[in-house]
């Protein structure tokens, strides 16, 4: 889904802010022949969810190991501040990153470009 396709509503939602920590929801596809970041997504349900792929595979927590990395990567923010704040053994996770509204802006401001 490009930002053509999403509405303001939407946008205001593909990140946010909650205790300090900003928060998106993301799509993983394990075992690819590459990392990458691959734009925003909308399942049947109208959830939209950054999708990304990782070369790891999902054993004993690999392919969520390769996720915050190439999202710290990505984003340019320690891998210390990237977690996994839900869905640990799905392929639909919750990330948190440590920071306030200034990162919020400026994740934002990336998912415009997305």
């Amino acid at each position: 889904m490009t930002s053509a396709q999403r509405s303001p509503a939407t946008e205001a939602t593909l990140f946010s802010l909650s205790r300090d920590k900003v928060r998106v929801a993301v799509r993983l596809r394990p075992g690819a022949a590459r990392d990458a970041v691959e734009g925003w997504v909308s399942d049947v349900a109208g959830q939209v969810r950054l999708a990304a792929r990782v070369r790891a595979i999902p054993d004993k927590g690999q392919a969520n190991a390769a996720l915050v990395k190439l999202l710290a990567k990505t984003w340019r923010v320690p891998a210390g501040s990237v977690a996994v704040a839900g869905g640990a053994t799905s392929r639909n996770k919750l990330i948190e990153i440590d920071g306030g509204a200034d990162l919020l802006a400026r994740l934002r401001a990336w998912g415009d470009s997305q």
